[in-house]
């Protein structure tokens, strides 16, 4: 008795498994069968700007930076200046110790003892002259030329003492204040970078060599962006346009700038053809900007202002034809009736629309809901 009982349970529960099967399979063909309603965000056109850029990297730089190099060799005997400190025209900056060749000085002093020995002489001369004039032995013309010849030995023994001075101290007495021995800076401006220390030693510049630099001074008022743009933009930029520099060290300022230089030749870099480009940087007072920031340049290519203009995302481009899908019911369901358009400056997000439809339109854009009825 308890044994059928629990039969006819388990066939209760299996056929009630199988119609729930069978109505669950049902139900799920059904609601596959039901059509899908797609509710799409709609967009108006509106008044807005439309831009085409191009971006050159580069760095920003002094537009004339001077390397100061000494006019004669020798050893750094003191350092005025450091770098970033400002200098003036005429400013020392390092002082040189002359290291005279021993060639040239012997010679030097050898020229200074010839050169007395030359005035000795000459000085007798003279003094036995003037007394035999001033008796009236000799001609005024033979005195006259007695003491010229004084003077010159004097200027002589003179010069060979400057050139001995010079060579010994890389300076004479007679020029203190154009001293080849105190490197001055020639501009006015910061100094860059002092690359050489107490010590050092360098050498002069010359038509032969370049000679050591002391240090580099610049005019950080007057700044330049140098950079590279590609060969596919280069034909559509030239000199006046304006640019807006972005530099890295300086995160949420943006510098004006005006191009006032592209190259007129090109130079492969990484497989790429580049043309240099130079742009007058304008400084706000409250700004500073070191020499070598990394930057980059937005140059304005094309420029549509105060034009109708929608997401580039709702166009639909088909061979030579641009239409849109301007909504016609929006209730119960959706309907979008396609309209050609005419089209202008895009600058990949935003495009121009200049006919077809108008600010009151609203256009088909991207899913928001797919669900089934």
């Amino acid at each position: 008795m308890k044994n059928r009982l629990i039969s006819k349970i388990l066939r209760i529960c299996l056929i009630v498994s199988i119609l729930g099967a069978v109505a669950g399979t049902f139900y799920f063909l059904w609601k596959k069968a039901q059509p899908v309603v797609v509710v799409y965000e709609t967009v108006s056109p509106t008044i807005g700007n439309v831009e085409t850029k191009t971006v050159a990297t580069g760095n920003v730089e002094p537009r004339y930076e001077v390397l100061i190099k000494p006019q004669i060799s020798g050893i750094i005997s003191e350092l005025t200046k450091e770098a970033g400190e400002m200098v003036k025209a005429g400013e020392i900056i390092a002082k040189v110790k002359v290291i005279p060749e021993m060639v040239q000085l012997n010679s030097a002093e050898s020229r200074v003892t010839m050169a007395k020995i030359s005035l000795e002489q000459v000085k007798e001369v003279f003094s036995r002259d003037e007394k035999l004039f001033n008796k009236g032995v000799i001609a005024a013309e033979e005195f006259q030329l007695s003491r010229a010849s004084y003077k010159k030995a004097k200027e002589e023994l003179s010069n060979a003492q400057s050139a001995l001075e010079i060579i010994r101290d890389g300076i004479s007495k007679s020029s203190k204040a154009a001293s080849t021995t105190q490197i001055r800076s020639t501009i006015t401006g910061m100094i860059l970078d002092v690359p050489i220390k107490v010590g050092n030693s360098v050498i002069q510049s010359n038509n032969f060599n370049d000679g050591t630099t002391i240090a580099s001074v610049a005019d950080m008022n007057d700044m330049i962006f140098r950079g590279n743009v590609d060969e596919t933009d280069i034909g559509r930029i030239n000199e006046g346009m304006p640019i807006k520099l972005t530099i890295g060290a300086m995160e949420g300022r943006t510098f004006d700038a005006l191009l006032e230089y592209v190259s007129p030749k090109g130079v492969e870099k990484s497989g790429a053809i580049q043309f240099e480009i130079k742009a007058a940087v304008t400084i706000p007072e409250n700004a500073f900007i070191r020499a070598g920031y990394s930057a980059n340049a937005e140059i304005v290519l094309k420029q549509a202002k105060d034009v109708l203009t929608i997401p580039e995302s709702c166009v639909t481009f088909k061979g030579d034809s641009v239409f849109v899908e301007v909504l016609t019911q929006e209730s119960p369901e959706q309907l979008f009736e396609k309209k050609p358009v005419e089209i202008g400056l895009s600058d990949g997000i935003q495009i121009e629309i200049k006919g077809g439809v108008t600010a009151e339109d609203k256009i088909k854009g991207a899913v928001i809901d797919s669900s089934k009825k």
